[in-house]
């Protein structure tokens, strides 16, 4: 069974701004659309893609190569000169809103994808990675693009039963998937956030129960060290049940090892990613191991 469901077409998709809004002390939502938005295919659950910003202005992102997220092509990439290179980094699609078709089903007007950004730091005192900042400073209007790179979350290892584990990195992962699930699923999701204003609600089945841990109660813990606390005290699903774990690297590398060895979980029924490193500029396990912002 493959571990990732790959789109069927992995072309570049120039995006506009349209649109910001904070939704909490460390969240901020970009909506982008325009441009090529009628070539991206959602495919729901946990669907992320390369994101390329303009920090260097728009030059840059005319000058990404076509396959930027394969080695030839990020090899091309690397060869911009800093200054007019674009950021990369990977994010999750939170919501995916199609365009008014001739029989009137989707949104109103044209298609919208909206990405959440998790903001460690700020933009005006310089302690924002450039994602962070660009996520907090961007005005409609402002260009990007990105690459689809599909679903971590593989619907084949089940979707009846699920645990999903994430720190708050995860979070629009975790809503993706739970907004895909069927609607008699069942499980539990664990995530942990900042502080109490974190806890953004999502829409999941109603068998799916969430248990929020806040960080804020404990800050001499590591981004994702309660989370793994509290899946190894939770009661979990009987029977089968596919197993999420992503965020900071310790938390799905922690999780796992749980899972399989302390409760006999298939190993083959546990997906599982590391977003980033505490320290570290984050990365994504991928075939090209490219850099990620700490944010998902």
């Amino acid at each position: 069974m493959s571990k990732m469901v790959k789109p069927a077409d992995q072309g570049l998709i120039h995006l506009t701004v349209l649109r910001t809004e904070r939704l909490a002390p460390h969240w901020v939502r970009v909506t982008l659309g325009g441009g090529d938005i009628h070539r991206f295919v959602p495919m729901g659950y946990d669907q992320w893609f390369r994101l390329f910003l303009p920090v260097g202005g728009d030059e840059g992102l005319g000058r990404i190569p076509a396959k930027a997220n394969k080695t030839l092509g990020y090899l091309k990439y690397l060869r911009i000169p800093e200054g007019v290179r674009p950021v990369m980094r990977n994010y999750t699609v939170r919501a995916f809103r199609p365009a008014t078709d001739a029989s009137g089903h989707g949104t109103s007007g044209a298609a919208e994808l909206d990405v959440d950004f998790v903001l460690h730091g700020t933009a005006a005192e310089g302690t924002a990675g450039p994602a962070s900042s660009w996520a907090e400073t961007c005005a409609p209007g402002e260009s990007v693009v990105i690459i689809d790179e599909g679903l971590a979350f593989n619907p084949e290892r089940g979707v009846r039963s699920v645990v999903l584990v994430s720190d708050e990195t995860g979070l629009p992962a975790i809503a993706g998937i739970c907004a895909s699930l069927p609607a008699d699923a069942k499980g539990i999701a664990i995530i942990e956030v900042p502080s109490q204003d974190d806890a953004l609600e999502f829409t999941r089945p109603v068998g799916v129960g969430i248990q929020w841990v806040i960080r804020d109660r404990d800050a001499r813990r590591k981004p994702g060290e309660l989370a793994l606390d509290a899946l190894r005290a939770a009661a979990l699903p009987d029977g089968d049940f596919h197993a999420y774990i992503v965020g900071e690297q310790a938390l799905p590398t922690g999780a796992r090892r749980h899972l399989v060895g302390d409760r006999g979980v298939d190993k083959n029924l546990v997906s599982f990613c590391g977003y980033w490193r505490t320290g570290h500029a984050a990365q994504r396990t991928n075939e090209a191991a490219h850099q990620k912002e700490t944010s998902r």
